[in-house]
């Protein structure tokens, strides 16, 4: 009979995500959380593994919920990508992700749908670090003058033909899809997508307020990130970005990597939004964690300098800021409480998706951990599922 791993984690204090709690541990037995609190709470039994972390912090495992790679995988290329999904599960297990959604873009009818079943079949199998929790679908129902850098020639008119096509081709596994709301029978694909479990998310669109307002009404209460991939704000008309922004059916997503948002843009997201209606999402490319050089999303080609990820025809084109930086500016650019920033990467995307396992410091949940250093906020231990699925080099 296997012997079950009892371990106690000890930091300055615990992010849980919703509150601080100082001196604290957390009791994890093999993939499941037993105890939370201050570590005077607990007695040390000499089966007991420790693990204790001076000048640290530990919040759950980062979730994020749109990320098209990393690690040199591209989740909309997976038999041409020159490395596996594995790359990109372990260099999201060394920034604190514990959970990731693979999210692809719009290709060609028959290669999307091959693409993702590749996808899903790569994400039943075990990984290294970070794990897959579902399939993200950005487009092919989207406005070709918004479409960012996706392909205008993989655009399509919405048919529920080819959504039920792509549905299938995941296996289960796609959780939500963006669809612009502006386009004919956006109605009827809301009404399918939720039939099917999948998330309406309102995106790539120049839709006006009756447009949205129709949309939200039929049960489309998730954006795409926001104010990215839409028209700016308007002070005589209304659209997309400005209802998102203060209809409170609707959750957000934002982009932290500093670089797609202004900093007041931010700040204003995060002043309109309930706390428990923002999520932070990455947003990267498989050039996160790479070099400079030539990449890719999906059919369309990007070039990366310096972290900075655009098209050819100088098109944003995703990031490479993964969450366990980019998280920190909803708190110096939204001007949010570390525990509310830290509920926007955590328990948001899991109560978003219906994650009810995950995204908090409680007993009876996953042991997802993240630790960070104080001063730098470097990654120095990651556990996925009770997994030690990182260690910083010379812990």
């Amino acid at each position: 009979m296997k012997n079950r791993v009892r371990r106690l984690y000890i930091v300055d204090y615990l992010i849980s995500p919703d509150r601080r709690i100082e001196n604290g541990a957390v009791l994890c037995e093999d993939d499941q959380i037993l105890a939370v609190g201050g570590l005077s709470a607990f007695s040390m039994d000499k089966e007991l593994e420790l693990l204790k972390f001076e000048n640290a912090y530990m919040t759950p495992g980062f979730i994020d919920t749109h990320i098209h790679g990393a690690g040199g995988f591209d989740c909309s290329s997976v038999d041409v990508s020159p490395r596996p999904i594995d790359a990109m599960s372990r260099i999201l297990g060394e920034r604190g992700v514990t959970s990731f959604f693979p999210t692809v873009v719009a290709s060609p009818e028959a290669e999307m749908v091959a693409n993702l079943a590749r996808l899903a079949e790569e994400m039943k199998r075990p990984l290294p670090g970070a794990v897959p929790a579902g399939i993200n679908i950005e487009g092919p129902f989207i406005n070709p003058f918004k479409r960012g850098a996706q392909e205008e020639e993989a655009i399509r008119p919405i048919d529920l033909g080819f959504a039920r096509a792509l549905i299938d081709a995941g296996q289960g596994m796609v959780k939500v899809m963006t669809f612009a709301p502006e386009l004919e029978h956006a109605v009827e694909l809301i009404e399918f997508l939720l039939e099917n479990g999948v998330k309406p998310s309102m995106g790539h669109s120049i839709a006006n307020e009756q447009q949205t307002m129709r949309a939200i009404d039929a049960g489309a209460s998730y954006c795409t990130h926001l104010f990215n991939g839409m028209p700016p704000l308007h002070q005589r008309e209304m659209g997309l970005s400005s209802i998102a922004l203060t209809d409170n059916r609707v959750t957000v997503e934002l982009i932290i990597d500093g670089r797609h948002i202004h900093p007041r843009m931010v700040d204003l997201a995060c002043r309109c939004k309930k706390t428990s209606q923002l999520v932070g999402i990455s947003d990267c490319t498989m050039a996160a964690g790479m070099p400079n050089g030539e990449y890719r999303i999906g059919p369309s080609r990007i070039l990366v300098k310096d972290g900075f990820s655009q098209t050819e025809q100088s098109v944003l084109a995703g990031t490479t800021t993964m969450l366990d930086s980019g998280w920190h500016s909803l708190m110096s650019c939204g001007h949010l409480p570390e525990t509310q920033a830290a509920v926007a990467v955590t328990s948001n995307p899991a109560a978003a998706f219906g994650l009810k396992d995950r995204g908090v410091l409680l007993p009876n949940r996953r042991a997802d951990l993240a630790i960070f250093e104080r001063r730098t906020n470097r990654p120095l231990l990651t556990v996925c599922n009770g997994r030690i699925v990182y260690s910083a080099e010379g812990l």
